[in-house]
């Protein structure tokens, strides 16, 4: 018995189990005396947010007063102005809006307090400073002419944007889908050539063409990225296309020859547009020639013969 246990101790106290032991304790010192590798604890994530909050608040200070100051007052004062006008046309400014492209990041109760400041500032400006003077009729006849004006200025401003969005995509759609054609036939998809051509050109198309794309991204469907990218156009000629592609997209048919049909078509459509109004630029021209250039050329020719006409008149007479 007494031999075993000093056969087991003298295999305890081995060099090898000595040489563990020793190696085991000097990884626990290393472990103890390592410096601890660094934690982001609430502290330090709060630091970080706060640096980030200073950093935001330098640049904001940098920014001009107009844009820091001004600007955020007067879209609380075209809010407050807004909410004030009756809120009938809400949806129709909406999607007016839309179609213009967002200008300035108007909103419909934005636009009517831009109608409700520009009526202010029109008639305010001539009752104050150009009515003195003047009988009251009169001040009262051209304030409510200014309100007006005031009144339809905004409305016409928006409309003169759409109408030129509208053109804008019109004249850009034949050569945008030529691209979407050579993109789809060299193999790309259709989502991946839409974003082609909105990488190539800078236009208000293109510009729906990569909204729409990362509306397809999210998770929209196809169908519905291009038909709420016709609504934000209002252009005939793109929702003809966008119903065509639908179309045949549930049909089987192949985009390419979509693609390469639509486009054919439109480039027949933009050159009927361009004769159409080349053939109205005679027309056109009549007022102009008749009220602004024929007075000027017969003061001109005439002018130095009238004093001998009336003079010749005269003698007659007398």
């Amino acid at each position: 018995m007494g031999d075993t246990l000093l056969a087991s101790s003298s295999l305890l106290w081995s060099p090898l189990t000595v040489a563990a032991l020793v190696a085991v304790a000097a990884l626990f010192i290393w472990v103890a005396l390592a410096p601890a590798a660094p934690r982001r604890d609430v502290s330090d994530r709060l630091d970080g947010y706060l640096e980030r909050i200073d950093a935001l608040e330098d640049a904001e200070l940098r920014r001009p007063f107009l844009s820091r100051v001004a600007g955020p007052g007067l879209r609380g004062l075209l809010r407050l102005l807004g909410s004030l006008t009756p809120q009938r046309n809400v949806e129709t400014t909406r999607r007016d809006l839309l179609q213009a492209g967002n200008p300035y990041g108007l909103t419909p109760l934005d636009f009517f307090g831009l109608r409700v400041l520009s009526i202010a500032a029109l008639a305010g400006g001539y009752f104050f400073l150009l009515g003195g003077g003047q009988p009251g009729a009169v001040v009262l006849r051209n304030t409510a002419i200014a309100a007006a004006v005031g009144l339809l200025l905004p409305r016409f401003w928006l409309k003169a944007r759409i109408r030129k969005r509208k053109h804008d995509v019109a004249r850009a759609l034949p050569d945008a889908l030529d691209m979407l054609t050579i993109g789809v036939e060299a193999g790309l998809a259709f989502e991946s050539a839409m974003l082609r051509v909105g990488e190539c050109w800078d236009n208000a198309l293109t510009h729906e063409f990569r909204r729409a794309v990362a509306e397809m991204r999210v998770g929209t469907s196809r169908e519905e990225a291009l038909r709420r990218m016709v609504e934000r156009t209002g252009v005939p000629d793109l929702a003809t296309f966008v119903a065509v592609l639908i179309q045949s997209t549930e049909l089987g048919v192949s985009i390419a020859e979509v693609l390469h049909s639509q486009a054919a078509g439109m480039r027949v459509k933009r050159r009927q547009r361009a004769e159409e109004l080349a053939r109205q630029a005679g027309i056109k021209m009549t007022f102009p020639l008749v009220f602004l250039i024929f007075p000027v050329l017969f003061t001109v020719i005439l002018g130095p013969a009238i004093p001998r006409l009336m003079e010749f008149l005269q003698n007659m007479g007398g």
